[in-house]
């Protein structure tokens, strides 16, 4: 590729991240009735004032160096990704993302003597970086830098992965459907979410504490399906050696029981009063919900289990 192109699309994916993570950090502040206070808050930490200043100035310069900084990581990324070979995309942005909340964090520290992601908050922090490195990477991707190597290719000769991660994401969104419904009925949209992000990220210990904004929603959101992928590769990984062995599909009933039981479990020892908040009962339901869709979706991908089944349910088959 030509030096040229490099540059023009490195810079272009510079701008598109340094634009999503500015317009990310804005919905947090103005979530908070505080717009702008993040570049305010990193010009005045750069700069060594006593107090956050919020003004034009300020948040300009804040903003062009941002800018600047995000122009030199597209350069460098346009560089490299091109001498990099199958690297699925995504896969390369979320190391960069991470790579840049490690630069944060010890840049500001070392240079301002400020934590910054202690100020601003890690989840916040590691969010931004994260859409920010994988924005970048897809523009690089899109406009024919990166090679066109896409998860599902990679995974095209791996169907218990595929079918696992394509399971766990069938019963997030079932568990998160349920609670939707059930936050709206109650006048609380999305304080289900919010409220176990509350607890995870920040610790909190009662009602009051919960924080219903975009950082705690998405934040749970992202682990929330993190483990729910772990779960269905499990299951996954059960039905495919059910069809060998069909009565091992009573180890998915297990994993169930198991999971059931450890979501529960882990509630009342990390955050008691959840379980009052939120109804253990709503918590049975919906992960009821999220097995029926996961055990659904898996039966629709295995005709042979379910002809094995049919004939012997029990009997070991070889």
């Amino acid at each position: 590729m030509r030096r040229g192109q490099i540059i023009t699309r490195g810079l272009g994916g510079g701008v598109l991240a340094a634009t999503v993570m500015a317009l990310w950090f804005l919905l947090i502040d103005a979530s908070r009735g505080e717009p702008f206070r993040t570049p305010a808050f990193l010009a005045s930490a750069l700069l060594d004032l006593p107090d956050v200043q919020r003004t034009v100035g300020i948040i300009a310069m804040y903003t062009a160096l941002h800018y600047g900084a995000f122009l030199a990581v597209g350069l460098v990324m346009a560089w490299l990704v091109p001498k990099l070979e199958v690297v699925p995309n995504v896969l390369l942005g979320l190391v960069l993302g991470f790579a840049l909340f490690d630069l944060v964090f010890y840049f500001s520290v070392t240079v301002t003597g400020v934590d910054v992601v202690r100020a601003l908050g890690w989840p916040e922090v590691l969010t931004g970086n994260l859409i920010a490195g994988i924005t970048l990477m897809g523009f690089l991707h899109l406009t024919g830098v990166a090679q066109p190597v896409t998860w599902w290719s990679a995974l095209a000769e791996h169907r218990v992965v595929r079918e696992g991660i394509l399971a766990g994401v069938v019963g997030a969104v079932a568990v998160a459907a349920w609670f939707l419904i059930f936050d709206v009925a109650r006048g609380r949209p999305f304080f289900t979410p919010a409220a176990l992000g509350s607890a995870l990220f920040f610790g909190a210990a009662t009602l009051t504490d919960v924080q219903v904004n975009a950082v705690t929603v998405v934040g749970y959101t992202v682990v929330h399906v993190a483990a729910f992928v772990v779960t269905g590769l499990v299951a996954t990984a059960l039905v495919w050696e059910a069809e060998r062995t069909p009565p091992l599909i009573l180890g998915a009933v297990l994993l169930f029981a198991a999971f059931e039981s450890f979501f529960l479990g882990l509630l009342a020892l990390v955050a008691e009063w959840l379980l009052g908040a939120l109804a253990w009962w709503t918590i049975a339901i919906g992960n009821l919900l999220a097995t029926v869709a996961m055990g659904y979706y898996l039966w629709l991908m295995h005709p042979a289990l379910r002809a094995a089944l049919r004939e012997n349910p029990l009997d070991k088959t070889e």
